[in-house]
């Protein structure tokens, strides 16, 4: 360790050699996080309604697709998109189209509990008081019990964020280019792994840290 130290105090030129990778692998970890769970969230939201709906072929589909999603690795399910669907149907998808479906799909499983269990929080008066003055159901949904569910929602979905922003760094093994994979390129060419992988865990904290930081700013804004 202490040649390690020696080595990065007399030759900083890898730090300095490692912040192009490092900045390209974060603005694509991003790109990848952000769409992909904006994507899942509309999947969560309409699979979590699924799971409160009375119908039990509506409720059984949103439940296969839950457990499903949520019984198998994210890491396979990015092998089956990239590999097994462009095998077996013939759809070829590239690794970042691969990287933000997965994303999308694993995250909008976990995003679906979390509306159902936001949307079930609240309590059956507010829908009866909706229905008593004439509101439809959807009426109902959309005024009254979705916008005080939201509110409930925002901390878990600020957790699935972060969660996901970190599972994308198993899409190195589909060679997308995000963190892990560009510095792990760059390690493979200079042979020398210390200072990239310090490197690589800093550039996950500096995206991390100040969404938590902001996630829980606005939970005590919003006081949830």
């Amino acid at each position: 360790m202490l040649e390690n130290l020696r080595d990065i105090i007399e030759n900083p030129d890898i730090i300095v050699n490692t912040l192009p990778f490092l900045w390209r692998g974060i603005q694509l970890t991003l790109m990848v996080t952000f769409v992909g769970v904006f994507f899942g969230f509309i999947i969560g939201s309409l699979v979590g309604l699924m799971r409160l709906s009375k119908s039990k072929i509506v409720y059984g589909i949103a439940t296969v697709y839950i457990e499903a999603v949520r019984g198998t690795p994210i890491l396979v399910q990015a092998l089956f998109l990239y590999f097994a669907v462009s095998d077996f149907f013939g759809i070829n998808f590239s690794a970042l189209q691969a990287g933000i479906i997965a994303i999308a799909i694993n995250a909008g499983a976990y995003i679906a509990e979390i509306v159902r269990g936001g949307v079930e929080s609240i309590d059956k008066g507010q829908t009866e008081a909706g229905r008593s003055i004439g509101m439809t159901s959807t009426q109902t949904m959309r005024y009254i019990v979705w916008p005080q569910a939201f509110r409930r929602m925002i901390p878990p979905l600020g957790n699935q964020f972060i969660v996901s922003l970190k599972d994308t760094s198993i899409f190195a093994v589909i060679s997308l280019g995000e963190m892990t994979y560009l510095i792990r390129q760059y390690v493979s060419t200079t042979g020398d792994p210390f200072m990239p992988y310090i490197m690589l865990c800093l550039g996950y904290l500096i995206i991390t840290i100040p969404c938590m930081v902001l996630l829980r700013r606005v939970e005590r804004r919003l006081d949830v």
